[in-house]
């Protein structure tokens, strides 16, 4: 995509198809899974992105094979645990997926080395996770700010500790990489939830993924898990991965907004994410929802009025920021709330979201955890929108010119990190 910023005329949807790239949540996981493994993996279906790119890299420093089939399909050649040191820092450039859960198994396995990244990475907190790695022996320090990657990771010193807290309110990235790390000690551990643990269909997601490379661990109501002792990964001999739920949410809006209907093929109502319950949140809008075998079709309500929402995102907060453009659109003000952790995403996404939206027109009130939207009688036209470096942003704010305005994305490229096809597969399903 080039480097210029993206114009998109006033537009409305054609009757139409799309086909979602892999799931960004799962890919990482699945690569990291597949190198820990024992044996060797075909994994079709594999994002390719910023996000995945990095994961990849650090991989094959560690001295992992990963052998391309085609753009989105790779055998994995495990390692069983056995990385080398690398040469040089891992940079992880801005991938949450890949810096914490690499910090915990680098960690928990004594591999020394450095993980760094862009500078929003060394903005976005890792404190509670390295706490929780220090419980039990590992090394891990700051390089420069306390609290923030960089990290220098050292040899692990098992001190016995056998119980690990870990505060659940920031991330659910830090209990995800806790539950894939310890089971490579192949000692039997328990991990202790500490406040409320937020976007919990991604540890379902983690738990999911755990069983089907062979371990199994006991979930607890969120508050507990326990790990069994002597555990080994073994990675399916292959592995389609779903498509991504939360890019999903776009097209799926798409569908809402527009006089067509879209059809998304790669996931369905047995998705093991989280973010598909978008959907299930569209329908108390008034969409028409059809739900099938690896696809689900949506579509305008039948009176064209969307519904005023208030919707507690906190398991769906990715796909949640699609209802702050669905609310332009909505019969009166609407709320989106337990949202925290967009503060600490790519950028601070409830500051960004706000003031993008009220260059559209619209009244906007915010809260440390939730945004409140009114949408004007018209909206702006010819916006140009800032994206902050953040790929939803570009993402979300693209739906604004099905609502009857021109817009204009800045920095459209930054959609590559998670979708680098976006605006292309965007384009196909606009009327010419």
């Amino acid at each position: 995509m080039a480097d210029k910023d993206l114009r998109l005329e006033v537009s409305q949807t054609k009757r139409a198809e799309v086909n979602l790239p892999g799931s960004k949540s799962i890919s990482n996981r699945v690569l990291l899974l597949s190198a820990l493994s024992e044996n060797s993996s075909r994994i079709r279906r594999l994002l390719r992105s910023d996000d995945t790119t990095h994961m990849l890299n650090a991989l094959r420093a560690l001295g992992v094979e990963c052998q391309e089939i085609a753009n989105d399909e790779f055998i994995i050649h495990g390692k069983n645990a056995c990385f080398n040191s690398p040469d040089s820092p891992l940079d992880l450039g801005n991938a949450g997926t890949a810096i914490r859960p690499l910090a915990a198994v680098l960690a928990v396995l004594g591999v020394e080395c450095k993980l760094t990244g862009v500078d929003r990475m060394k903005e976005r907190p890792i404190g509670d996770l390295v706490s929780a790695l220090l419980q039990i022996g590992a090394s891990v320090e700051y390089t420069e700010k306390q609290g923030f990657p960089p990290l220098k990771i050292g040899k692990f010193v098992d001190n016995g500790c056998r119980t690990v807290q870990v505060s659940g309110s920031v991330s659910s990235q830090f209990l995800s990489a806790l539950l894939m790390a310890l089971p490579l000690t192949k000692k039997a551990y328990e991990i202790q939830v500490v406040g409320d643990l937020i976007s919990k269909p991604y540890i379902d997601i983690t738990l999911n993924l755990l069983k089907r490379f062979g371990v199994e661990i006991d979930n607890q109501n969120y508050q507990m898990f326990r790990l069994p002792e002597n555990s080994t990964y073994t990675a399916p001999n292959e592995l389609l991965v779903e498509g991504d739920a939360s890019g999903a949410s776009y097209f799926m809006a798409a569908g809402l907004l527009g006089k067509n209907p879209i059809k998304i093929n790669g996931i369905d109502a047995n998705s093991i994410q989280g973010d598909i319950d978008f959907a299930r949140h569209l329908q108390d809008m008034g969409a028409n929802i059809e739900w099938g075998d690896g696809f689900i079709t949506v579509s305008a309500p039948n009176n064209l009025q969307i519904k005023k929402f208030d919707i507690d995102a906190n398991a769906i907060p990715d796909a949640a920021m699609t209802f702050a453009i669905i609310a332009l659109a909505a019969q009166d003000t609407s709320r989106i709330y337990n949202i925290a952790s967009w503060r600490v995403k790519e950028t601070d996404r409830i500051a960004a979201m706000a003031c993008e939206l009220r260059k559209l027109g619209a009244k906007v009130e915010t809260k440390n955890d939730e945004i409140s939207i009114t949408p004007p009688e018209k909206l702006n036209e010819d916006m140009k929108i800032d994206t902050y470096n953040d790929h939803r942003m570009a993402m979300c704010f693209s739906l604004v010119s099905l609502l009857g305005v021109p817009v204009t994305i800045k920095d459209p490229k930054c959609v590559n990190k998670t979708f680098p096809k976006y605006f292309d597969i965007f384009q196909s399903i606009i009327e010419n």
